[in-house]
């Protein structure tokens, strides 16, 4: 197994994290610093991570959140904030194994509320992050003010906005216009407040209903359960 997967896949940090490793000389095998990026992994190396030994996962957990407000998509905040593993510790305080390496497949940001998957498959979450995937997801989303006919075709021709040209898949405009579900497989930092801010709106609400094939399906916010590997592979295939 490539060096770069067998971090991965022992819920370390995602493939692209691990090449940073091995190239900062932070990986070991067998009391060897490795900084070639294509070592492979024989059954009986061992490999660590600052001295701490490092093995795959073989129980992996894929679990769904419906995101509450004002919770960081991060494993931990330096500032103190609640992450969502926060919301997690019951089903996680109790492992002693390296499966308890839950992580946020993606970001929501602080006040983005919705779906987001957290899992310990390395593999996976590289996959699913990958712009060639390109994941569909969908949100609702609350403006200041009803939204302009003409800013509801710049939607859907697209913006120039300052990290590059963007728009949506699709939009659904609600009676008021100050309610809009949008579809998109962008995965860019904030990308739809900013559009909305370029255009002059500022978004009050934003909630993400749908990912890669999810739904809610009755779960509440703050609510999570677990999902299996096939559900997520599975819905994957039907935008």
């Amino acid at each position: 197994m490539r060096l770069n997967k067998y971090l991965s896949s022992s819920g370390l940090c995602s493939r692209r994290k691990a090449d940073i490793l091995i190239s900062n000389g932070d990986i070991s095998i067998n009391g060897h610093i490795i900084t070639e990026l294509g070592t492979d992994v024989k059954d009986n190396d061992i490999v660590k991570y600052k001295g701490k030994i490092i093995k795959p996962i073989t129980n992996y957990k894929y679990i769904l959140l419906n995101k509450p407000k004002n919770y960081i998509c991060s494993c931990h905040d330096d500032r103190g904030r609640k992450t969502v593993l926060d919301i997690l510790k019951p089903i996680l305080k109790n492992n002693k194994d390296n499966s308890n390496k839950i992580y946020p497949v993606g970001r929501l940001d602080r006040n983005t509320t919705g779906l987001l998957l957290l899992t310990n498959d390395g593999d996976l979450a590289h996959k699913l992050t990958h712009p060639s995937s390109e994941i569909v997801k969908k949100y609702n989303v609350i403006l200041d003010k009803p939204l302009d006919i003409k800013d509801e075709k710049n939607l859907l021709k697209g913006v120039s906005l300052e990290d590059g040209y963007f728009k949506f898949d699709d939009i659904k405009i609600f009676e008021n216009r100050k309610e809009i579900n949008v579809k998109m497989h962008s995965g860019r930092n904030r990308i739809i407040r900013r559009t909305f801010e370029y255009l002059g709106y500022n978004v009050k609400f934003l909630d993400r209903y749908y990912y890669c094939g999810l739904t809610k399906d009755n779960l509440n916010v703050g609510e999570y359960k677990f999902i299996s590997k096939k559900e997520i592979t599975n819905n994957n295939n039907s935008n």
